[in-house]
């Protein structure tokens, strides 16, 4: 287990990278020893790093969420991380917005699904249906990941592994939001869908249900995974369930157009 003179160098790492946009070596190259709690002190030591800046924690998220990452992961259930305030970009109807490429180092973009809470989630017991009484509503969200952690290494190009996802905030950096909100109650969840557009062409398409069947497992999974930390889902946070695509890369000047059908879109462009 990482002391806590190995834990603040990392983040402090973390901290560079972001400002700098230059990637970090794996760290579980660097200690082979590392542990998925050893992953997410150090997460938890960069978002302090965030908040000592002025940040403010708005919610959380959820990812590697289906079977396929995890087992690429060589993990048997999904991570975390935290969003912060100056991660938040909101569309308005017809709008494309604009997003500075710079704010990111390597950014990709998932298609998911945002529970916004009215009341708190205290694990350890949270069940599905405890989440949807507690949401007040739920709403199309794209989340942009990124890799302050390089995903491959620059010498053996061996991929990262999730020891270093989490300690990068779980690949956190940006949330989108701004289509249409809906009563978790009287939505029919799991076949909620989206079209991902890139520059016009369909990069993606899928359906919540390919969050581990219900977009809301996911939000029960992580109110009790943050119990014996001391800590828990708050009202008013949002909560990203996990994304229903593969990631798509973005670059300077890329278009996505994300149609959730009856639940709008959203639409924006790096810039």
């Amino acid at each position: 287990m990482f002391d806590s003179a190995q834990i603040a160098q990392l983040a402090a790492e973390l901290q560079q990278s972001q400002k700098t946009r230059q990637q970090v070596e794996h760290f579980s190259k660097r200690f082979p020893g590392m542990t998925i709690e050893d992953g997410y002190r150090v997460s938890r030591a960069w978002v302090a790093l965030q908040l000592a800046e002025g940040r403010q924690v708005i919610g959380h998220k959820i990812g590697l969420t289906s079977r396929a990452m995890q087992q690429a992961s060589q993990i048997d259930e999904p991570d975390y991380g935290t969003l912060l305030d100056n991660m938040l970009y909101t569309c308005t109807p017809s709008q494309v917005l604009n997003i500075a490429h710079t704010d990111f180092v390597v950014p990709r973009v998932e298609v998911e699904l945002a529970f916004v809470l009215k009341k708190d989630l205290q694990g350890p017991d949270v069940t599905v249906e405890q989440v949807l009484a507690a949401t007040e509503y739920v709403t199309p969200a794209i989340e942009i990941i990124d890799s302050r952690i390089e995903q491959f290494d620059r010498q053996t190009k061996v991929m990262r592994k999730v020891f270093d996802t989490i300690s990068d905030n779980a690949a956190n950096a940006g949330i989108v939001v701004g289509a249409e909100k809906v009563n978790p109650l009287t939505t029919n969840l799991p076949w909620c869908g989206a079209i991902l557009t890139l520059n016009g062409v369909v990069e993606e398409t899928g359906l919540a249900a390919g969050v581990q069947g219900h977009p809301a497992v996911g939000i029960a999974w992580l109110a009790n995974k943050l119990a014996p930390w001391g800590e828990h889902l708050k009202a008013g946070q949002i909560v990203l369930a996990g994304s229903f695509t593969k990631p798509v890369p973005a670059k300077v000047g890329d278009v996505f157009d994300a149609d959730y059908g009856p639940l709008g879109r959203l639409q924006f462009q790096f810039i």
